[in-house]
């Protein structure tokens, strides 16, 4: 590849570029290593220009798994995962992404194609208006109509992107613009701004900690990195505060932690439930207890909670959106989690037991041993295999569905960077965000639980996997249908059975036919050989586990949800009584 880098910081080599060039040389000197894509013919002269610079490019099958393996390099690494598409059905496809991006607050920024500027406000082919399309789930939409003002307008996607509260942008590219000649500096690398608590909102802290009987933290939202993580634990053993994280946020404490209290989210432990409501001090740092986490807002009343809110987050807009905070922090996870590291500790009265019984709740909840479940095949031992054989920074990628709860319940996150999962509930996020995460970490081991209904959306991009030899793990757990769905429809129109019911295809033949290691588990004891086999593959794996279509959660099963609906109706029919 004959790589020209790009010209220094706030300069501009003298003769004229093409916009395209100038483009690409912006990616680059912000420190793009990656972007996916989906090729059109509205951004071609972007795709020649990128052969220029130092960024690699993995092509997709789909734009809506470019846009998801883009979103999950976000989340991973705290930079913008970009994401180039074409126009129209393109950039509609690619919206399930920027979806993603927006509910999970990850900086990401997607470059459409755009119909030639004399041709617009004509319903051309493949034409659409941007803002209006996205507008209610990108930070900022732009068309770049000037090829001058690419540096000005690129650098400022990376800072909306990144700043506040993180999310996606999305940068429209007219497609005769790419091709004119201007002459033009490069914009300096963008820079991300950290904002910090005042030290009388510190001191405010330190004095609410040492009278609570019963705090606690919750941790969340993004704009975290591994050595925040570590400060927080420190922070938490010394002040002796349960930390809870918030929905698919557990790789923001390691649950072997002394401190670790469980996980907000849904099918929420009772007795953490009971712990937060019982509480007289909450810490919510990054997080906004959003639908998930907040069990449909009713944890913490709204807007003025029962209990002392201490709401720390990075963008002053949440802070008093949903929940009136005692103390309200305008700070990063990084500049509060610098704070506190030297805070003097002084714990409230209760702190020893009170975190030593909710840690000791965290552990029971956590334990697989009493789960008990229909099949040949169980989740439980599955589970088990998980943890036995494969090593503890894993990255574990799951899109949507009710077999996300034995990931996310089970598996020991311990480290920062190693969970990768939707909490907009986006199905097929899994597969192309294991992809996203090969393609950045290549040595580490990369595992994807997927459902069957949720494993189809995006499937194809097992072929992209094969492309560029990334031996990722797909476990693909199939019970046949659309569980959550079905479990919802037991609960509220129960045996009437309707969309929900899936014929699968041989997944096996599947995974071998893009050129990948695939085998059937059919028991238990097939569960750790074949994930040694898979692992020694070298190749993209596929491990299809067939379960009891019962066995729709580790608590219960389809049956027992149709007849506690049953129950239930026949009980309000007779206090109704005769109509």
């Amino acid at each position: 590849m004959n790589v020209t880098p790009p010209s220094p910081p706030g300069s501009g080599p003298a003769a004229g570029r093409t916009a395209s060039a100038v483009l690409a040389n912006q990616l680059a000197l912000h420190g793009v290593q990656h972007i996916f894509c989906v090729p059109g013919e509205s951004y071609l002269a972007v795709l020649d220009a990128l052969l220029d610079v130092p960024i690699a490019v993995t092509v997709c099958r789909q734009e809506g798994g470019a846009a998801m393996m883009a979103e999950a390099q976000g989340k991973l690494t705290g930079t913008p995962g970009i994401c180039f598409v074409t126009r129209g059905p393109g950039a509609t496809n690619a919206a399930a992404g920027v979806h993603v991006a927006s509910q999970d607050s990850t900086p990401m920024i997607l470059f459409v194609g755009q119909v030639a500027r004399d041709m617009k406000g004509r319903e051309c082919f493949q034409e659409l208006d941007y803002p209006a399309v996205f507008g209610s789930m990108a930070k900022w939409v732009v068309e770049i109509d000037d090829a001058r003002r690419i540096p000005e307008l690129v650098s400022r996607a990376f800072h909306v992107a990144t700043s506040g509260r993180p999310g996606p942008v999305v940068v429209a590219l007219p497609e005769d613009m790419l091709t004119d000649t201007v002459d033009v500096r490069d914009a300096f690398p963008y820079q991300v701004t950290e904002t910090y608590p005042a030290p009388a909102q510190i001191e405010q802290l330190r004095t609410l900690l040492a009278q609570a009987r019963r705090p606690l933290a919750i941790l969340g939202g993004s704009r975290w990195s591994a050595e925040d993580v570590e400060r927080i634990q420190g922070f938490a053993q010394a002040f002796q505060l349960p930390v809870v994280c918030s929905f698919r946020r557990q790789m923001l404490f390691p649950q072997s932690h002394p401190c670790y209290a469980g996980e907000l989210g849904f099918g929420t432990n009772p007795r953490l439930l009971d712990r937060i409501r019982q509480s007289d001090l909450v810490l919510l740092i990054g997080g906004r207890l959003s639908e998930a986490p907040s069990q449909g807002y009713s944890l913490l009343d709204v807007p003025n909670p029962a209990q002392k809110l201490v709401h720390v987050h990075a963008d002053p807009d949440e802070l008093g959106r949903v929940y009136r905070a005692h103390l309200a922090i305008n700070a990063t996870p990084r500049g509060f989690c610098a704070s506190v590291a030297s805070l003097q500790a002084e714990p409230g009265p209760a702190a020893g037991d009170w975190v030593r019984d909710a840690a000791a709740d965290a552990r029971r909840w956590r334990d697989l041993s009493p789960i008990q479940v229909p099949g040949e095949l169980k989740m439980p031992a599955v589970m088990r295999a998980l943890q036995e054989e494969l090593p503890r920074d894993t990255i574990i990628c799951n899109g949507a569905g009710n077999f996300c709860t034995w990931g996310q319940r089970f598996w020991p996150f311990e480290a920062y960077g190693t969970q990768l999962a939707p909490t907009s509930g986006s199905m097929g996020y899994g597969l192309p965000a294991g992809v996203g995460a090969k393609r950045l970490y290549p040595h580490k081991t990369v595992v994807v639980l997927a459902g069957d209904g949720d494993f189809l959306m995006t499937g194809q991009e097992f072929a992209t996997a094969v492309q560029y030899e990334l031996p990722l793990i797909v476990l693909l757990i199939d019970n046949g249908m659309y569980g959550t769905i079905r479990a919802h429809q037991e609960r509220g129109y129960p045996g009437r059975v309707s969309a929900t019911t899936l014929r699968n295809p041989d997944f096996v033949a599947y995974a071998r036919a893009f050129g990948g290691y695939a085998e059937r588990l059919a028991t238990a004891e097939d569960c750790g050989p074949a994930l040694r086999r898979a692992l020694a593959s070298g190749l993209p794996s596929l491990l299809h586990c067939v379960i009891d279509p019962e066995a729709i959660t580790p608590s219960s099963t389809l049956t027992q949800l149709r007849t506690q609906a049953l129950e239930l109706q026949a009980k309000q029919a007779r206090e109704a009584g005769p109509a």
